[in-house]
Parts: C-alpha cells; structure tokens; sequence
C-alpha cells in the first residue's frame, strides 16, 4: 500500500504541475520565483514520507516538509502536504469503511503530538503571509490536538477548514468533480478541478497575501473566464482565455496556492477512494 499511495501522490502533484491553472505554477509557465522543476523535485522528495508506513499524521507532514526543503529551497507544497498527510494515512486503514469515513476517523484521532510536528513543519515551511494567530500559534508549543487548531484558523484559512469539516470541500467539491470527468485524463481532470475551486469561493492564499477585495475581484474574474472558457468554440479559444488570465494574475503576483493545494489533494482522495472500492470488491470476490 505505501507504494500505492507514493505513486498516487506523486500523479496527483505531476498532473496539477502539468494542469494550465491561472496564476499558479505549471508547466506552460513559471511565477512567483518557482520553477516547474521545483515542485516536481518538491513532489519526489516528499512522496515516501507522505506514504511512510504506519507513521502519525504529524510526523509525516513534518518529514516531507524536511525532505522538501532539502531538494529545494523554497516553500514548494506545505498546502498539499498539510492536505495529503491525513489522506495518506487513511488509505491505510481497512477498507471496510467508505474512504471518506476513513478519513474522518483519522482527523478524530488526531493528537497534540501531531500538533507539535504540524507547527513545526509549517515554521520550517515558513509561507508566505503566515503572520501570527492569537490562538493556537504555530511560534508556540501545541495545547490542543491538530485537529483543534486547525478549527480555530478555519476562517482564514481553507486547508485548515478540511481538517474542521471532514474534507468537505475537498470531497464534495474535488472529487464531485473528478468523478463527473471519469474519462479524463489526468491533466485535463487537474485543470477543472482547479477550475472548479478557483470559482467556488475567494482562495484563502489570496486573501491572505492580498486581502478580502482583491480575493473578491480574483474571483469575480475567475467566473467571468470560466463563463467565457464554456462559451468557446474550439479548445485553441479556451486556451487563450486561461493564458490572458494566467498572465494577468502573475503579472500582478497573485497566485491562488489554496486552490492548486485542494486540487492535488481531490485528485489523491478520488484515486484513493476508488482503490479502496476496489479492495472491498476484491475481498467480497474472495
């Protein structure tokens, strides 16, 4: 199984650095001082430990972000592996349960210990806009266990807000998605996705970094490129509407991260999830 999930983990990062995604890295274009080989790299080295064995939560976060930040010197993916860490861990339990319930009973098995591991992995990450909390903050020892301090960062932050829902917008939003572009492939499922969170709500990195008028107008902007994206006649034509929109948000610095992190974990716990039906399947065979 942890190959399983190293190599699922691995497709879900390369298929999203290859997804043409307005404003974030990708493979048509580079930005915000990152490289397209940087989050490949970032993705390779964090894999096996995203998958390591029977280890917490926090401890897997803690060891990627480790690993990353040894095969590049940037904050490349702590969004995705604050998002892909509990998924991981999931995939290990017995599939005698829906993914999504697996899930949960991991954020509900959370410790303080995995707390500790997550705060530090997030200051060694060091991203960008992090600021300070007044509860909770990631500078000080944990108190409460992770799944209680992300609660309290839910409103600013929409990673945070999946380990406080149950990955609701991740499963009911990403993987609705996915599930409804069966046939894809990989890439193209990655580009909708994102799509689909880029216009779904104000992207919290966004907000972060920029503040609740510009998340407001991104958005707006995103909706109106989508609308047009739909309304093409040809694929050239909606194309051309993403790379306007990409340009326009690079030039302006702007990257959506919080929609590019969700879109890498939906296209892990779709893949996860269909696995899983595969091995209830197998063991009702026989």
């Amino acid at each position: 199984m942890k190959a399983a999930v190293a190599e699922l983990f691995l497709a879900a990062c390369r298929a999203e650095v290859m997804a043409l995604k307005p404003g974030n890295v990708h493979v048509h274009a580079a930005g915000h001082g990152m490289t397209v080989e940087d989050f490949l790299l970032s993705a390779e080295a964090a894999a096996p430990e995203i998958a390591r064995a029977d280890a917490a939560v926090g401890e897997r976060i803690l060891r990627a972000v480790r690993a990353t930040r040894r095969a590049v010197n940037c904050n490349t993916n702590l969004g995705i592996l604050l998002l892909c860490a509990p998924l991981a861990r999931a995939a290990e339990m017995p599939a005698v349960r829906p993914f999504r319930d697996r899930v949960s009973a991991v954020l509900a098995a959370l410790t303080v210990g995995d707390a500790d591991a997550a705060f530090e992995a997030i200051r060694l990450a060091a991203p960008g806009g992090l600021g300070h909390a007044a509860e909770h903050d990631v500078a000080e020892p944990a108190t409460v266990d992770l799944r209680k301090a992300m609660a309290a960062a839910r409103s600013r932050d929409r990673i945070a807000a999946q380990y406080a829902d149950g990955y609701r917008d991740v499963f009911d939003i990403g993987v609705v998605c996915a599930r409804s572009m069966a046939d894809c492939d990989a890439v193209s499922l990655a580009e909708t996705v994102y799509l689909e969170f880029l216009t779904a709500f104000p992207d919290s990195h966004v907000l972060r970094k920029h503040g609740e008028n510009v998340a407001a107008v991104v958005l707006a902007e995103a909706r109106e490129v989508r609308r047009r994206v739909a309304e093409s006649s040809s694929a050239a034509e909606r194309r051309e509407h993403l790379f306007v929109f990409d340009a326009r948000l690079k030039w302006q610095g702007i990257n959506p991260g919080t929609s590019a992190d969700l879109t890498v974990a939906s296209l892990l716990a779709y893949w996860l999830e269909g696995r899983g039906t595969e091995d209830r399947e197998a063991e009702e065979r026989g």
